[in-house]
């Protein structure tokens, strides 16, 4: 079974940075395009920034060029570095792998890490 386990959450002051770990396990991250998204107290769940099996990029426009996300092949692990940050960033933060076969589309979710950034 697939999972994906989050780490690295914390509580930074605003202008900080914290770096997230998403280390795969049963599922290669480079099969699959990999995404972290968040969830602030009342709001939808929203993309943050996406690595596509391609390689490509994609970053919501409210984190571009504060975030970066890569990918380690060694360690099967995606990370997002969360470079000055804003109290507005304070979110759950997931992370999400995703892959369509056909019609069939295999889409998998980590528990989450709480990101709290402090004014």
């Amino acid at each position: 079974q697939a999972q994906l386990v989050e780490s690295g959450g914390g509580l930074v002051q605003s202008g900080g940075s914290l770096r997230l770990s998403c280390a795969a396990s049963g599922l290669s991250f480079r099969s699959y395009d990999m995404g972290w998204y968040r969830q602030a107290p009342g709001k939808q769940r929203e993309l943050v920034a996406r690595i596509f099996m391609s390689g490509n990029l994609d970053y919501s426009e409210s984190v571009k060029g504060r975030f970066t996300i890569s990918g380690d092949n060694a360690k099967n692990t995606v990370y997002l570095q969360m470079d000055s940050l804003k109290p507005e960033d304070t979110a759950v933060y997931y992370c999400n792998a995703v892959r369509s076969i056909g019609m069939r589309t295999t889409n998998y979710w980590g528990q989450g890490t709480q990101v709290t950034v402090s004014s």
